[in-house]
């Protein structure tokens, strides 16, 4: 059917409404309201502002665009329909436009919150320390992080699709409100930068290629096959592990800490591992990476709260096949040589030797005696040494509170004096180069 002039005239307004509506489209710099501290860092502001005016642009240009052709001769051609799904396809991008902003909006939203927007701010400094590793393998993506019910986190990474096909500059890590302020919120955040530093390094083909050798080899082959399906989670765990030591297994044991049927249930199709063999993999890694009887200990617990007696026997020869394998695994991941390291082994290029448990606990110790020696810490390594004098029962799960409430201030402040986290040049090599301070007074130590 032909376009008469009121077809024409509707889309037309629908178009200059859609104009309208994206002129109201502003920069979270006018009005995301928050304390200096708060804000995310220069580089993702600038990253996300990128972003929202290049795909504004975009929008305006098409939808002007759209309005000419309605006005043109060669446009007359055109039925109604045809003329209407063009609009429509107009009114998805900019759809898809909002969606964006709305990811975002939800991050800033929450940094005008009294406290926890600065928290947040710590967080952001913390994440990124456990991004940026040194050998230069890959320039790390800002991430920001939000708050969000329920107990796990999840990130929607830098460089993959947001809505409408844009790539993301900018990781977005939730993490549960529920852990706030504790040293499980670093198992938690660490996990999802895993998935982050996992995909920079292409870890996940290159770990499951070694897995698959074993698997041809026709020895333990579904155990082999369930920790190929897993590989991505499990990598996630490794890397909070090679970060802050026995607190990645204390703080997953706070995630999955299910009722029973939960924590047995076995589905062989999904990315996690069922619960109890996820803390076995996480305490074989502990193994490996720092030798000490705690992690005897620690299992002997774990296996206290959730017995494998009663079982049925198909979930038991699962649970078996697994446990035998998890030692030859844990040796498999930590020594694998991955092309994008260069030679280098997968454990190397984390801080594990500088985190053994007698050295966190000696820090831990001169922290007590000398407190101001914990202002020029690496945040992952603050997280680890405190994680490890819980377990050790050397601080209470408030004094913990308290002196992360402080840290988290202290590196948001830091971060707020223009220094951005980014490859080696970061806010951490500041502050221990004492080309950044604060005083006690000024942050009011405890």
């Amino acid at each position: 059917m032909a376009r008469s002039v009121a077809d024409n005239q509707f889309l037309e307004n629908e178009a200059i409404a859609l104009l309208t509506r994206l002129d109201m489209v502003k920069p979270f710099a006018l009005n995301t309201p928050m304390v200096r501290a708060a804000a995310i860092s220069a580089e993702a502001q600038n990253a996300i502002n990128e972003l929202i005016n290049k795909v504004s642009l975009e929008v305006k240009q098409k939808v002007n665009g759209f309005i000419s052709w309605l006005k043109s001769p060669t446009s007359q051609q055109a039925t109604a329909a045809e003329a209407q799904t063009r609009y429509s396809l107009l009114k998805l991008r900019f759809n898809n436009l909002l969606d964006q902003l709305d990811i975002f909006a939800d991050v800033l939203s929450q940094r005008g919150e009294h406290s926890t927007g600065v928290w947040l701010a710590g967080l952001d400094v913390m994440a990124m320390d456990a991004l940026a590793l040194p050998g230069g393998y890959y320039h790390p993506p800002p991430l920001v992080c939000f708050l969000d019910r329920g107990h796990g986190a999840a990130i929607r990474r830098a460089r993959t699709r947001l809505p409408g096909g844009d790539s993301n500059p900018v990781g977005v890590i939730q993490v549960p409100r529920e852990r706030l302020v504790g040293s499980g919120i670093a198992s938690s955040l660490i996990h999802e930068v895993g998935h982050q530093g996992s995909d920079l390094l292409n870890l996940i083909d290159s770990v499951r290629g070694a897995i698959n050798l074993k698997v041809k080899q026709g020895q333990d082959v579904l155990a082999w096959q369930l920790l190929s399906r897993w590989i991505s989670e499990i990598l996630s765990d490794f890397w909070a592990m090679a970060h802050i030591g026995i607190g990645a297994t204390t703080g997953l044991i706070g995630v999955v800490g299910l009722p029973s049927y939960f924590v047995f249930r076995i589905g062989t199709d999904g990315p996690h591992p069922f619960p109890w063999i996820r803390v076995k993999i996480s305490i074989a890694f502990g193994k490996a990476l720092y030798p000490h009887p705690q992690w005897q200990y620690l299992e002997k617990q774990w296996e206290s709260f959730y017995p494998t007696k009663g079982l049925e026997p198909g979930k038991l020869q699962i649970i078996n096949s697994l446990e035998k394998v998890l030692p030859e695994f844990a040796n498999l991941l930590i020594n694998h040589k991955p092309a994008s390291l260069k030679g280098k082994l997968l454990k190397d290029i984390f801080p594990y030797k500088e985190r053994q448990p007698a050295r966190l606990q000696e820090l831990y110790q001169r922290w007590r005696h000398s407190p101001q020696l914990i202002e020029s810490a690496a945040p992952t390594l603050v997280f680890a040494v405190l994680g490890q004098a819980k377990s050790d029962r050397s601080i209470t799960a408030g004094e913990e509170s308290r002196v992360l409430q402080h840290m988290l201030t202290r590196w948001a402040l830091l971060r707020a004096q223009h220094y951005c986290i980014t490859g080696k040049r970061n806010m951490v090599e500041a502050v221990q180069q004492g080309e950044l301070h604060y005083s006690k007074k000024q942050l009011q130590l405890i």
